[in-house]
């Protein structure tokens, strides 16, 4: 058996007709069995991806393999068109506008104050019947089958190439997952076989037909009750010009553009030129001065030679127009050649041109625009409109009245933009279905009902790995439509660090991190929260939790951080606040500063913090001394990543459950790029899948962790892992590596101390100075806290006992503390040592 007749792709495979004939039989079962499993919707865009880059450069091996199956006659731009359609950018907003998201089939929660979930779930089984002859409609609708997540079965025409089997073939095998493929079947034959037709049909949820009216005949023929048919049919399209418009030498180019490309062969083409008149003389004298502009254009290519039906329809048209003529109904003006031809037409009555650079010209004043054309609507799409601003305005709401689905201005009638709707509706909400599970109280902190079942699963991450400052030179290359918002980082580990995003981007991560505090226990029916994170600066710590809280419909007092500790006191009593957001070290200020009206108060409740840690310490003392119920972390995450981690009602200290939706995790040595073994501690790295403008891949942030085993007891299968600490916490000090944690650990755990603490790192004459500055207690003193330091930490002692090293223990006022100008975060390792 030769490969050339096994012309059709089925799951991964390329089958001759025997076998193809023998798999239709059976594929409801098929169907069934590739549905078992959800399909995530990264999975299709990785792909899709990484097939556009290899069809954008003509030296990849796909793009030559590819090449191979165009028709005869038709350039490589194909390849070109269809990489633009496949990319992340263009799939992405296409999921954005028409499902919402780039994870619709999720079960969310819509309104975070009720506990329903809804989701776009996919139809089934979507069968796709292409047209021949239009290369790229075929696997493109194919494609929308698999954003939406079903299972598609493609039929190509008998005449068509195999172009869109291969560039499948080549899209499934980018998926090292195999559920594209297992969502993949393109046959190729011609629709004289009805058998094959009725199998293909019979068990489809959708069926998508491409083409006229006897097309879609043929075809819903076979189509079974309940089954959703999707006609993508002919179309036609219309220009209207005011008088000024028609008489503006400008306006009419941008016509004659609109006719001239691609030969009248799209549905968007102009084969009616309407002119808001009832002057017959005007109509006339208008159709000689367009055709004088049509003929000044450059002529057609030479492959859209037209064939001998079409060469018949157009001869017909023409001598029935100059036969009306005789009847002052028509004026026909047409190039010797026959390669153009205008005909004037007194009745306004939308007809059909036999294309080829053939337009009518009618009369048609604006008060009779609905009646004229509403009979017409079913095939009606593009209006392209010329004229003034009121008459656009006014224009443009007749014409979709009448029918219209897209208004344009002339010389645009063939473009279009990201996401547009196609003839009137959004392909992937036909492919779709919208579905809704009512849950009770128990899934009160359940965000998205998916993760009590399975994990998100995303292709592996690749690539070098990448830290801050390699990041930074990424922004260098971020295309300026993709940088819509620009933040700081803290600067807490260094210099503040520049951070972009697109609105799309942000919206998506604030959604994710609002989905987590629901998980940490947050209440947006009932609690009533100051937002008190630090503000300005491009800064992003208050504006990104006003946004969380504004997707939550939580109750909020965005009071941002300020100085006077007693106007926040009063203002969190005056507006009965019960739920603080904040940095630790401010909210821990705040508490102590104004305890007696905040005791006396008593109406704090929750406390969500983020940017820095409680320690344990200080969360009992937050409990036991102010009556705080709920000490959790609002989000573990970063500037220029966006949200990391979310902690669920089980979770406490550093645990947190992955943002799985958004971010993969790898756990890799200290000191080799490898990962470590299983709940070993190691460098967190993460890669992005959620970002348009910017590939955050391997992201080395900097922080220490390790992954927890088993399921978490709150039932949520995202993965678990727990921060120990930032890479920058351990310190080179007299030839030993000693770690701000520990400092931290001994404090707390020897001398019962609650308090912040921050090490001051200098070089004197002698030897290198250590200082741990804490605030005053009466439990731990400077005196007690070096003795704790000494006797707990025995590379401390050992650089003290050597001579190597001076420790000083010293205490100061929590506002004397250094810390970072923007978000109001303490520095943990103030490092003043010079060379």
């Amino acid at each position: 058996m030769t490969e050339s007749v096994q012309h059709h792709y089925w799951q991964g495979a390329f089958v001759d007709d025997e076998e193809a004939g023998r798999r239709l039989a059976g594929l409801s079962a098929t169907v069934e069995a590739a549905l078992a499993e959800p399909l995530d919707t990264e999975t299709v865009l990785a792909a899709c991806e990484q097939l556009a880059a290899a069809l954008r450069d003509p030296a990849h091996p796909t793009h030559a393999r590819l090449a191979e199956h165009l028709a005869e006659g038709e350039d490589t731009t194909v390849l070109t068109e269809l990489a633009a359609f496949l990319s992340r950018a263009e799939l992405t907003t296409k999921l954005r506008r028409e499902l919402g998201g780039t994870s619709p089939q999720r079960l969310n929660r819509p309104d975070a104050k009720e506990t329903v979930y809804e989701a776009w779930a996919p139809v089934g089984l979507v069968a796709h019947i292409a047209p021949g002859n239009a290369a790229t409609v075929a696997p493109l609708s194919l494609v929308e089958g698999l954003l939406a997540g079903n299972v598609n079965v493609l039929k190509t025409s008998s005449a068509d190439t195999l172009l869109a089997q291969h560039l499948l073939a080549e899209l499934a095998a980018l998926d090292p997952t195999g559920a594209i493929a297992e969502r993949v079947i393109v046959l190729r034959f011609s629709s004289s076989r009805q058998d094959w037709l009725r199998m293909m049909c019979a068990p489809a949820d959708a069926v998508a037909v491409w083409g006229g009216e006897s097309a879609v005949q043929g075809v819903a023929a076979h189509v079974p009750p309940g089954c959703r048919l999707v006609e993508w049919g002919h179309k036609i399209s219309f220009a209207y010009l005011t008088r000024d418009a028609w008489q503006d030498p400008a306006a009419l180019a941008a016509l004659a553009t609109d006719v001239c490309l691609h030969e009248q062969q799209a549905c968007s083409s102009p084969q009616v030129v309407y002119l808001d008149t009832e002057d017959h003389d005007e109509v006339f004298a208008f159709a000689e001065r367009f055709a004088a502009v049509l003929g000044g254009m450059p002529p057609a290519e030479r492959d859209t030679v037209t064939g001998p039906a079409e060469e018949a329809e157009l001869t017909t048209t023409e001598l029935i127009a100059r036969l009306e003529e005789h009847l002052d109904l028509t004026r026909v003006i047409a190039a010797p050649d026959g390669s153009w031809r205008v005909m004037a037409d007194v009745r306004p009555a939308l007809t059909a041109s036999p294309l080829h650079r053939s337009v009518w010209v009618k009369p048609l004043p604006r008060k009779n625009l609905l009646g004229t054309l509403r009979p017409m609507r079913r095939y009606l799409q593009t209006a392209g409109i010329a004229g003034g601003r009121t008459d656009i305005a006014e224009l443009s709401r007749l014409a979709l009245a009448a029918g219209a689905t897209r208004v344009t201005p002339l010389g645009r009638m063939l473009g279009g933009y990201s996401g547009e709707p196609h003839d009137g509706v959004y392909a992937l909400q036909r492919y779709s279905r919208r579905v809704a599970v009512q849950a009770d109280e128990r899934f009160a902190t359940t965000a998205c009902l998916d993760d009590l079942t399975r994990q998100v699963s995303f292709p592996p991450p690749t690539g070098p790995l990448l830290d801050k400052a390699a990041v930074q030179k990424l922004n260098d290359a971020v295309d300026p439509r993709d940088a819509e918002l620009y933040f700081r980082s803290g600067g807490s580990t260094g210099k503040p660090a520049l951070s972009l995003f697109t609105y799309d981007d942000y919206d998506t991560q604030m959604r994710a991190a609002a989905r987590g505090l629901l998980a940490a226990g947050y209440d947006p029916a009932r609690d009533r929260t100051a937002n008190l994170f630090f503000c300005g600066g491009m800064y992003g710590g208050f504006i990104s939790f006003f946004s969380i809280l504004e997707r939550l419909g939580g109750t909020q007092m965005p009071m941002a951080a300020g100085p006077d500790h007693r106007v926040t006191a009063e203002m969190l009593v005056t507006h009965e606040v019960d739920t603080l957001f904040g940095m630790p070290s401010y909210l821990w200020q705040l508490l102590h500063d104004q305890a007696d009206l905040l005791r006396s108060y008593g109406g704090i409740r929750k406390i969500f913090y983020g940017g820095e840690h409680f320690t344990a310490e200080q969360r009992r003392v937050l409990t036991e001394d102010f009556g705080i119920e709920m000490v959790r972390s609002i989000t573990y995450g970063s500037t220029d990543l966006g949200p990391l981690g979310y902690q669920c009602t089980e979770s406490t200290g550093g645990v947190h459950h992955l943002h799985a939706d958004l971010h993969t995790m790898e756990i890799l040595h200290t000191d080799a790029d490898r990962p470590v073994e299983p709940g070993e501690t190691g460098r967190l790295v993460f890669s992005t899948h959620a970002r348009r403008g910017q590939n955050l891949g391997r992201y080395v942030i900097g922080d220490l962790g390790r992954a927890l085993p088993g399921p978490c007891p709150c039932g949520n299968t995202s993965p678990r892992f727990e921060l120990l600490g930032r890479g920058g916490d351990v310190m080179r000090v007299a030839s030993y590596f000693l770690n701000y944690r520990r400092f931290v650990a001994i404090a707390e755990q020897d001398r019962g101390y609650r308090g912040e603490l921050q090490v001051l790192l200098a070089r004197t004459e002698a030897r290198e100075q250590l200082t741990v500055r804490v605030e005053a207690t009466d439990t731990a003193g400077p005196k007690e806290l070096r003795a704790a330091f000494l006797a707990g930490y025995e590379e401390l002692r050992s650089a003290v006992d050597d001579r190597l090293l001076d420790l000083v223990v010293e205490t100061a006022d929590g506002a004397d503390f250094a810390r970072t100008a923007a978000s109001g975060k303490l520095r943990a390792v103030v490092d003043d040592r010079q060379g």
